[in-house]
């Protein structure tokens, strides 16, 4: 027990503040993009919402998880901790009492440095209640985690979108954006842990027009988002009004925030936590509800939560020309992209009303150890939805209501975690989903999910783990597993068999495919990390027919591998440097291999208390798009950058942060993507002239 206590000094050193009272401590600042990297697997898809999962991490980093006072799900929402880990803290807890600090933690089973400094950004120990003393405007006014952010971003080089008009073949004008290229944001925040949260962004992206016309919804800004939520007032657990987002079972219906899916972290991820009503604070225009929400107790062990949206949407309205048409006018679907930028994308803009209603009810018994509930959601559209008449689009939801119910469950049993989800759409289709998390040894987890969600299965607003983008036509089984063999070693794996059993966009018969990663890890120190990451992924794709006869193309597997070694390291508290290098093998059935590699330098170094420099410089060089290569890049503070390298050329970037004030803090970030062999840059309205394309980024956040 003294070895283990000399241990944590330095970990005391890093986490304790010289104050009177020991529950008070500096929590290190959070390293969003190496989490980020931890979790995720080798990136190739612009479809994943990073803007939701940085969003969700603000929100831990900002109100940080009390551990003393936390749930088991709550806990779990954190996905930095097994459920042998989060039973061990819970037992802890009810035995010894609350946590006096942080590093207290180096005494609870099964943490070692490694979580508890993964963990340390996004959780506190707090042995009070000082956060709810007074009104709660005083709690407003004096509360520390309060401040505006202002942001400014611009590609520095002229697009085709923004240069004048000139005549098409037809005779008409070309189509060019209507506002200027700069985007801009302001939010502001101000949020208390486990007692409230407001918040108001605005919005405009490049190429939209700050515009006053209230007859078109349009008040200067092209987004705004707002909300206002109360926590834990007597038998009222949650009220939250203006804008929200919903998380209960296991995604299934009601999904939204730090939803990682299959990567490097193979056991915590594969499953959800019913975490309820959470603020929305986010930049993404389409993943959120607008109205009201309210969870309250109806027992120490039973919750019901109420709620009810009400907004507008993107969408492409079409009149029927068939006058035996089902719908006389119709939309094709829900325009996802929140840009608004040509006269074309204005007529789509909020034409689609939305109305969501439901509830949820969940028992969760005293230990903890089960849990279960009933989810009920119903969406209805002022105009109905309407696929193109494609073979593929068959089973699609068509219509104006959707109605989803569903139950959920959760079950622990020694060292066994059970759990899934089972719902029901409208027009029958079914979706389930169910898994089991195991602790074979201390050393040693495992995973299973089966998942199956029929072609005519229709979730609106649900993100269960899927090979697809969305739970529908679908099904397939995932193992994962997690050894830690020695100190300072990891061994990560999963395989993951999918089954589709209906056609799909560019895939014209019931198709199949598997999915594999194993990375190895390795921890030098506390501030180092090296490890080495293989994945392999086998889809269906239809090929072009040999057969100039044949009407119908025949889907062919397409294989794709991916080679990553990464290296994180700070030999001294001022510098710290990371080195990326992350190739891929691509190969259509019988047909020719084609490759792409990036490799990538970064380096931070903190010059003072009051200036930090960080940078990077790639290489990249790949056969074609298909190759692209996706790499995360450190940003300004809660922003994101995961640019896709094609074609062969350099990527830098340089940051500069600068603490002007106690309040003050200014980033500046300019990047640049350099190509070879190409005199244009993109296509269409982005199309730049010349082998250059630079971004300049500017923002200042001031802490009241």
């Amino acid at each position: 027990m003294k070895r283990r206590y000399l241990l944590a000094l330095p970990l005391l050193w890093l986490l304790a503040a010289p104050r009177a009272r020991a529950q008070e401590y500096v929590r290190p600042a959070a390293d969003l993009d190496r989490l980020v990297q931890e979790l995720f697997a080798e990136i190739q898809s612009d479809q994943v919402p990073y803007e939701d999962l940085y969003e969700t991490l603000l929100q831990y980093y900002q109100t940080p998880l009390n551990l003393n006072t936390a749930s088991r799900e709550e806990l779990r929402g954190l996905l930095l901790l097994s459920e042998a880990q989060i039973s061990n803290l819970l037992d802890h807890r009810q035995q010894r009492g609350s946590l006096i600090s942080l590093y207290e933690l180096q005494s609870v089973a099964g943490f070692d440095l490694r979580t508890i400094y993964r963990v340390a950004p996004f959780v506190a120990v707090q042995t009070n209640a000082s956060g709810s003393r007074g009104s709660l405007w005083q709690r407003i006014a004096r509360e520390e985690n309060n401040a505006l952010f202002v942001r400014y971003e611009r590609v520095v080089q002229q697009r085709q979108g923004y240069t004048p008009t000139d005549s098409t073949r037809s005779g008409g004008l070309s189509s060019r954006y209507l506002g200027s290229p700069d985007k801009l944001m302001v939010r502001y925040r101000v949020s208390h842990a486990r007692d409230f949260s407001l918040g108001l962004t605005a919005e405009k992206d490049a190429g939209e027009q700050f515009a006053w016309n209230p007859a078109q919804r349009r008040y200067g800004a092209d987004f705004y988002s707002a909300h206002f939520l109360l926590q834990e007032r007597g038998r009222l657990k949650t009220l939250a009004l203006g804008d929200y987002q919903l998380q209960f079972g296991q995604g299934l219906l009601l999904s939204s925030g730090l939803q990682v899916g299959k990567g490097a972290e193979t056991i915590t991820t594969i499953r959800r936590s019913s975490l309820g009503v959470r603020a929305y604070s986010s930049l993404l225009e389409s993943t959120f509800f607008r109205g009201a929400a309210a969870t309250v107790a109806l027992a120490p062990t039973i919750r019901a939560t109420a709620f009810v949206s009400r907004k507008r949407a993107d969408a492409n309205v079409q009149s029927a020309t068939d006058s035996l048409a089902q719908f006389d006018e119709f939309s094709s679907g829900v325009l996802l992209t929140g840009f608004h930028r040509t006269a074309s994308e204005l007529a789509n803009r909020q034409v689609l009303r939305e109305t969501i209603g439901g509830g949820n009810v969940s028992y969760v018994s005293r230990s903890g150890h089960f849990s279960a509930g009933l989810t009920a959601v119903n969406t209805h559209f002022d105009k109905p939805l309407q696929r193109q008449p494609e073979l593929y689009n068959r089973y699609e939801f068509r219509g104006r209501d959707n109605l989803g119910v569903g139950a959920h469950y959760s079950y622990v049993v020694r060292n066994l975690l059970l759990f899934g989800e089972t719902a029901r759409s409208t027009g029958g289709g079914l979706g389930t989903v169910n898994g089991v998390l195991a602790s074979l040894a201390t050393n040693v987890d495992a995973s299973l999910l089966y998942r199956h969600y029929s072609p005519d299965f229709h979730t609106l607003y649900g993100n269960a783990l899927s090979e697809n983008t969305r739970n529908i036509n679908e099904s397939g089984l995932y193992a994962g597993l997690k050894v830690r063999p020695i100190a300072r070693w990891e061994l990560s794996a999963y395989y993951d068999q999918f089954w589709f059993p209906w056609l799909k966009y560019q895939v014209s018969a019931p198709s199949q495919g598997h999915d594999w990663l194993v990375r190895l890890a390795f921890t030098p120190s506390k501030t180092s990390l090296l490890y080495a990451q293989l994945r392999t992924r086998v889809k269906e794709y239809d090929a072009s027919p040999a057969d100039p006869g044949r009407l119908v193309p025949l889907p062919v597997p397409t294989t794709r591998q991916s080679l990553l070694l990464f290296y994180d390291t700070s030999p001294t508290l001022a510098l710290s440097l990371r080195t990326r290098l992350q190739g891929t093998r691509y190969r259509e059935d019988g047909g020719p291999l084609r490759t792409g590699y990036v490799l990538a330098q970064d380096a931070s170094v903190a010059l003072g208390r009051a200036l930090k420099l960080s940078g990077r410089y790639a290489l990249f060089d790949t056969d074609d798009y298909d190759t692209r290569q996706y790499v995360f890049e450190q940003d300004v503070l809660y922003a994101f950058s995961i640019p896709a390298l094609s074609g062969q050329g350099t990527r830098l970037y340089a940051i500069a942060e600068v603490k002007c004030t106690r309040h003050l803090t200014l980033w500046l970030r300019y990047a640049e993507t350099h190509y070879r062999h190409q005199q244009t840059i993109g296509s269409g309205l982005e199309e730049i002239q010349g082998p250059r394309r630079g971004e300049v980024k500017a923002q200042a956040r001031y802490r009241f």
